[in-house]
């Protein structure tokens, strides 16, 4: 009980909680814990608005060029409040920040992988910190390449499972598992709504309600941008060749990414793992409407 309690107080994916177990149950309990939070920032109970928003560290992997990516996510406290909190002060990733390309939109609760920091192949036991400010509360998670926070979001495994597969085209380049930078840039004015397209396919889809009944494996959301972001659907059915279609509409000109999830039938988050599930960013460029 007491190791469950210990791990209650950090902000952890379930895979670094068995691997936290896993150590303590070989070096013993009296060897020192450090999770992916100080101890002074625990979880409060979700609730409607005015709760704070703490970033979560993932896990960390290596990439084919000897970098490493650092893989994090967030949970925002509140159940209905989206924040917009811009990068700055109140939002930043140190050293080498405040930038880091965190996102600056937080929705509600839980939300997994949504960006990755890459570090060079030197970073050896430096550290990161994601500090961010929100409804006057403070918190800040660290980074590092602990071993003990190594994961695998490209394959599960446990049973083989992978991401899935998200192309722009049907033909097209191919995106799967944590964000791999901008994927798309698109533009667009104020006075146009812009359509957005994506083919799905993975090795364990959703799971159809019915006979020929649609599935949303995609969620989109904003990410970053000056202004409100209005999708048509944010969840559009799947045809039965993996195409989704929706539109969305911005309400200021100005430089914005929109996160698209998808999720294969583990769920969000892989159902508490770093695998497997993908995001994609997608940078639209909104000019002003042209005056008449």
């Amino acid at each position: 009980m007491k190791v469950f309690q210990l791990c209650g107080r950090y902000i952890v994916s379930l895979g670094a909680v068995i691997a936290v177990v896993f150590a303590i149950f070989l070096f013993g309990f009296s060897a020192p814990m450090r999770g992916q939070a100080p101890a002074e920032i625990q979880i409060t109970p979700i609730r409607e608005s005015g709760q704070s928003v703490t970033g979560a560290f993932e896990g960390w992997y290596p990439n084919p060029d000897g970098t490493f990516s650092l893989l994090m996510g967030y949970l925002n406290r509140n159940s209905t409040e989206i924040l917009d909190i811009p990068v700055g002060p109140n939002n930043r990733i140190e050293p080498d920040g405040p930038d880091q390309g965190q996102p600056t939109h937080f929705l509600q609760r839980r939300q997994w992988g949504v960006f990755r920091i890459i570090v060079p192949k030197d970073f050896g036991n430096k550290k990161l910190t994601w500090t961010i400010i929100a409804n006057g509360q403070e918190t800040s998670i660290p980074m590092s390449l602990n071993p003990l926070w190594v994961v695998e979001p490209f394959k599960d495994a446990g049973n083989g499972n992978t991401p899935p597969v998200v192309r722009f085209e049907t033909n097209g380049p191919s995106f799967a598992g944590p964000p791999q930078g901008i994927a798309r840039t698109l533009t667009t004015k104020i006075s146009d709504p812009l359509a957005l397209t994506l083919w799905f396919s993975d090795d364990q889809p959703p799971v159809r309600i019915g006979r020929g009944a649609a599935y949303t494996p995609i969620t989109w959301s904003k990410f970053r941008g000056p202004g409100e972001v209005t999708f048509e659907n944010a969840k559009p059915p799947a045809d039965v060749e993996g195409k989704t279609s929706t539109g969305v509409k911005f309400t200021m000109p100005g430089e914005y990414i929109l996160r698209a999830q998808a999720n294969d039938a583990t769920g969000d988050g892989g159902g508490g793992f770093q695998c497997c599930w993908t995001n994609v960013h997608v940078k639209v460029n909104v000019s002003a409407a042209a005056r008449n």
